[in-house]
């Protein structure tokens, strides 16, 4: 009997070599992909780990940066709090400076204004040649001390940054013309010319300042100058420029001392021949001056042969005012009646003395309360008086003048004498229609305007 035949599956497939490098290349593909995977995960892992890293470090630089930057800052800040105190420390010293120098100025030449004129009173008085020429060489003294305390005030004005300029139109020949004026006696004891050549025109400056700085050159060009002469020529330069040269014949200045003649008593190798002594001051101030103004100074010179020191200046858009000038007249003010009301004894005691000797009635006071005293014992009308601004205990010479106006009617004629040469002390003579002159008093120039006002 046949046995039965069981069903069977069919046989695996043989490991054959095909089969088997089948199975491994399969294998191969999963083990790569899985490796591919894995570096990728390591990568991105290994990125991030870095960029932190990096973040952590700049982190640190950053704060490092702005630790150092806040340090600098409030360190700057300290600085600034220091300089900001030393400026305003340099600027309360300035101002005390200045106001130290004006009430100096007023101390210092009231007893050199006193001097003065009791040595004019003197003059009149002295006999014989030998008493004036001693009489001369005093006052040349006395002349060179007030040039030395005015030039200290206004260098140190300037420094200080008081001077104010009022620019404006001023007619150039009539500042030249005085200029030569007033030079050309000190040009002549030299025997040295002194010519100017100047152009009708107006110029913008300050008649003052511009005034104070000529003088300044033609009194150095002067006082170097042994032979020859001096020249002032004033001439446009373009339409809207003017060029103010001062040349002298003098000695000349070396190169290596040019950039040195413009600093405080520098002066020079030698000094003049005219006996002079030279203060080294001049062209500090018309340093200073010409930057106040904003005009430009250049120097060119040559030794042996002379030296040019030239000043340029805009010219005027407009016709500058034509200043009437005061011509002297000679009079010995015979009865007039002069009211002089002066703080300082021995100014008062000397200008009573000068005036008396001018044949005028002369009554003094030292302060409002002696007028009104004098008007209750009968004091008259003057005919003129000259007061001192600055009087005791803060008071102001124009308090008579607005007594007796006030209380009196009398409109009379005022020259107000003073040692400050401010702004303010020129605008409150001007409010009340007086004439301004500067301590110390030159007794020709206050007869001359004495002479003007009662005429």
């Amino acid at each position: 009997m046949n046995r039965p035949t069981l069903w069977m599956e069919p046989p695996s497939e043989p490991d054959t070599v095909e089969s088997l490098s089948r199975r491994v290349a399969k294998l191969e593909r999963i083990n790569a992909a899985l490796m591919a995977h894995v570096e990728r995960t390591m990568d991105q892992q290994g990125g991030a780990y870095s960029l932190f890293q990096t973040a952590i470090m700049l982190e640190g630089r950053v704060r490092a940066r702005t630790e150092e930057l806040t340090a600098l800052m409030h360190s700057l800040e300290r600085s600034n709090e220091a300089l900001q105190g030393a400026k305003e420390e340099a600027e309360t010293a300035n101002r005390s400076k200045t106001r130290f120098l004006a009430a100096a100025s007023h101390d210092l030449l009231q007893p050199l204004n006193a001097a003065r004129l009791s040595l004019s009173a003197l003059t009149d008085l002295a006999a014989g040649p030998e008493a004036q020429t001693i009489a001369r060489q005093v006052e040349r003294g006395l002349e060179t001390i007030e040039d030395l305390i005015k030039a200290l005030i206004d260098i140190s004005k300037l420094d200080a940054g008081v001077v104010r300029p009022v620019v404006k139109p001023v007619r150039l020949s009539d500042l030249v013309a005085g200029i030569e004026a007033s030079f050309r006696p000190f040009a002549e004891r030299k025997e040295l010319r002194l010519v100017t050549r100047c152009d009708d025109l107006g110029v913008e400056t300050d008649g003052v300042l511009m005034q104070r700085i000529l003088q300044n050159l033609v009194s150095n060009a002067i006082r170097y100058t042994e032979r020859g002469g001096v020249l002032i020529a004033a001439r446009r330069r373009g339409p809207k420029l003017c060029r103010i040269d001062v040349v002298d014949t003098g000695r000349g200045i070396p190169e290596h001392e040019r950039a040195l003649v413009f600093e405080e008593f520098y002066r020079g190798t030698r000094e003049g021949e005219d006996g002079g002594v030279g203060l080294g001051l001049g062209l500090s101030i018309v340093q200073r001056m010409a930057s106040t103004l904003g005009h430009t100074v250049a120097l060119e010179s040559r030794t042996g042969h002379g030296t040019r020191v030239s000043l340029t200046l805009p010219v005027a858009a407009g016709r500058p005012d034509v200043q009437p000038r005061l011509a002297p007249l000679a009079t010995t003010l015979t009865g007039a009646r002069v009211l002089v009301i002066e703080n300082d004894a021995s100014t008062a005691e000397a200008l009573q003395r000068l005036l008396r000797n001018w044949d005028a009635e002369v009554r003094t006071f030292a302060d409002l309360a002696g007028v009104v005293t004098a008007l209750g014992e009968g004091l008259g009308r003057p005919d003129v008086m000259v007061i001192d601004y600055h009087l005791d205990h803060g008071a102001c010479g124009f308090d008579v003048v607005d007594y007796l106006r006030r209380n009196k009617g009398w409109v009379t004629p005022v020259i107000l004498t003073t040692a400050d040469h401010s702004a303010d002390i020129e605008r409150h003579a001007r409010s009340h229609g007086a004439e301004l002159v500067h301590k110390p008093i030159k007794p020709a120039q206050l007869r001359s305007l004495l002479a003007y006002m009662l005429a």
